[in-house]
């Protein structure tokens, strides 16, 4: 395991690398976190692929976690977040690689692919919309399924303007466990990445909102379903279950993308890889090595 600091931005871009090398024929694979701006921890599960003969990269995106910078919110962009992708790969030399990412980081994923960059072998897309209007329909449909109670605690706290209350949290926690991650207790990896956001909320309520059913940030209008078809790498898309990312939103993504792969884990929401880590690292290893044997 290796860290260092790439100068990005006015900043510093944080990043570890799990593994020494590749075996012949395998490339490493990149791993972009969710949010915006949720820490690169939930996703650790993943660091485990280096025992497929790759390294696994990971990095904490501008503004969050390692890679902390306080500047104008206006700084915070799609644009900002795909320049990142390619400083990354300059500075660390990865001229071929699979791309991974999860929710928001598979949104980036795709608008990084639609810059049609050299070297990009694959996409592993986990729980990620092409479309946050349609996002904040399927998710404001599941909120109506909380119970009562919590749903007048919602209403009522986001009425007042106070979603920042120990009481509105509280109730937001109950459509978290649902459908973001339903292991119970969550994982310290988890943990530690809804931590990160508490200590540097500013990305996440810059470009998202307050939560991920109140959508008020700069994505959301953000949707490039009309511009699937330009994504030409391999894909594949793995959901769960019970996701806040519904079956909705999972076939589109699939319809969209030619030739994509669609996986669906049962019994698990947004964070598969938490909730099912063998099962899902295997999908995934089974996907990287059908890519790089052609």
């Amino acid at each position: 395991m290796t860290e260092g600091r790439i100068p990005f931005a006015r900043g510093q871009t944080w990043y570890q690398i799990i593994g020494d090398g590749e075996q012949t024929g395998k490339l490493p694979l990149v791993c972009l976190h969710g949010g915006p701006g949720a820490l690169h921890d939930y996703i650790e599960p993943l660091g485990a692929l280096a025992e497929t003969g790759r390294r696994v990269i990971f990095y904490d995106q501008l503004g969050c976690g390692k890679s902390w910078l306080e500047t104008d919110p206006s700084k915070w962009t799609v644009e900002l977040y795909v320049e990142e992708v390619g400083v990354v790969r300059d500075a660390l030399g990865l001229d071929d690689i699979h791309l991974f990412g999860s929710s928001w980081g598979g949104m980036l994923a795709m608008e990084y692919a639609l810059t049609q960059p050299a070297g990009l072998a694959s996409l592993v897309l986990s729980s990620s919309p092409a479309s946050i209007p349609i996002w904040a329909e399927e998710t404001n449909r599941l909120r109506r399924e909380l119970p009562e109670e919590t749903r007048r605690v919602l209403d009522e706290h986001e009425a007042a303007g106070t979603t920042d209350s120990p009481e509105y949290r509280a109730a937001e926690m109950e459509f978290y466990k649902r459908h973001v991650c339903r292991v119970d207790p969550w994982p310290d990896y988890v943990v530690r990445s809804f931590a990160g956001i508490e200590e540097h909320p500013d990305v996440y309520l810059t470009m998202q909102g307050p939560n991920e059913f109140v959508i008020t940030g700069t994505l959301k209008d953000w949707d490039i379903s009309d511009r699937l078809g330009e994504i030409t790498q391999p894909t594949l898309i793995t959901a769960g279950e019970y996701d806040e990312f519904t079956p909705r939103q999972a076939q589109a993504l699939h319809a969209g993308i030619p030739g994509s792969e669609l996986v669906t884990f049962e019994n698990c929401s947004h964070m598969q890889f938490a909730e099912d880590p063998e099962h899902y690292r295997e999908v995934v290893a089974g996907f990287l090595e059908r890519v790089e044997q052609g």
